[in-house]
């Protein structure tokens, strides 16, 4: 079965937006510019293990101005764009996406990830959009979370986790630029209730 991967940018204090809503701590380069050879290698290899990406409408919105344009994100770019891309909207009439294929607009985007998880294909993955990523854990359709964490802390903003869950350390990767990616599958509350014992 597919996965459902949520992958975020992250500070050392769990902080993947800031007061503003904005992302200063992200210190990434362009992939055509990055001198960080194991970062550029880890993110070429994981864009080749999803075909699928869905997004919530304010996301989309930052991501279509910038991603059809984004020459200097070179073949990381290219494959980003030629993505299926979906787009969780209940406003949005279409979703263009520059010169490529535009995105398809869901009312329900649950329903519509449990559909492509039964589906053949690569793994879907989730960016940003964290009031849908809290959507799709309170479904538990997200099976992988990847949060690749910024040498730096915050102390006020948004937080990725709120609640409590259950996470099972898959890999730990620190890259030179002082990023760390880390890889954790989710517990999902409702198969784990299925096997608690009820007393």
């Amino acid at each position: 079965m597919r996965k459902l991967i949520v992958q975020q940018w992250a500070t050392v204090d769990n902080i993947v937006a800031e007061e503003d809503g904005g992302m200063s701590f992200v210190t990434a380069q362009p992939m055509e510019k990055t001198t960080d050879e194991g970062f550029k290698s880890s993110v070429m290899e994981f864009i080749d293990t999803v075909d699928t990406m869905i997004l919530g409408a304010n996301t989309y919105a930052i991501f279509k101005d910038y991603w059809p344009h984004a020459t200097d994100q070179g073949e990381f770019g290219k494959r980003l764009n030629n993505l299926t891309k979906f787009v969780a909207s209940t406003n949005l009439k279409e979703a263009p996406w520059g010169g490529f294929l535009p995105a398809t607009i869901t009312s329900d985007p649950v329903a519509t990830v449990q559909k492509l998880k039964q589906q053949h294909g690569k793994d879907i993955v989730l960016w940003g959009s964290l009031t849908l990523m809290n959507a799709m854990f309170r479904a538990d359709v997200v099976d992988e979370v990847q949060m690749r964490i910024c040498p730096t802390s915050r102390g006020k903003g948004t937080r990725l986790f709120t609640d409590q869950r259950e996470l099972r350390l898959i890999a730990a990767q620190p890259f030179e630029s002082g990023v760390v990616l880390l890889c954790y599958g989710v517990q999902q509350t409702q198969r784990w209730a299925a096997l608690t014992p009820q007393t």
